[in-house]
């Protein structure tokens, strides 16, 4: 099941994906407001924004691995590739010049939340090194918080959470 969002007045609508296609549009009538607002299935803007404002930070490489944005309360699973270097992640704003948006309305999540840097060990393994950024409400490793510039190495299969969203770490190749 998926839920969408009336933008006239944040009731949400839930429906069931699977009775339709990639790409093929739907129109919802709001039950609350009786606003109508269309979407379209399997397709996110977020990508196509980021490409337009950001181009030379959008370097999408499945071999470093990705982030997996945990469905919750605020947003649905998301997978989000890394890149070398600095992955500074955050919620998605417009004009925000993170390279590692998620897309939420969890208030918890600053818009410049953490770091994870990706580079190579001098085996040629990657490294993940992730450190707060800081935020707010903090970043946790294995239910610890994160202190002032600590940085803390973790592996394929680590959870983190920025505020009230878990953050699952996939390793790459």
């Amino acid at each position: 099941m998926k839920r969408v969002r009336c933008p006239k007045c944040d009731n949400f609508i839930t429906f069931d994906e699977t009775r339709y296609k990639d790409g093929q549009s739907l129109i919802f009538v709001c039950p609350e407001c009786n606003k109508q607002f269309g979407i379209r299935i399997g397709v996110s803007k977020l990508r196509d924004r980021q490409k337009e404002e950001n181009p030379e930070d959008l370097v999408e490489n499945d071999d470093l691995g990705a982030i997996v944005v945990i469905e919750n309360v605020f947003h649905y699973k998301q997978v989000i590739p890394l890149q070398m270097g600095d992955n500074v992640i955050g919620r998605y704003q417009k004009g925000n010049p993170i390279n590692t948006p998620i897309e939420t309305v969890d208030p918890s999540v600053d818009n410049t939340h953490c770091v994870i840097n990706v580079s190579r060990d001098k085996h040629g393994r990657l490294k993940y090194v992730l450190r707060d950024g800081p935020s707010n409400t903090g970043t946790f490793v294995d239910n610890e918080i994160l202190g002032d510039r600590e940085r803390r190495v973790i592996e394929d299969g680590a959870l983190f959470t920025l505020g009230a969203t878990s953050i699952l770490l996939r390793g790459g190749k």
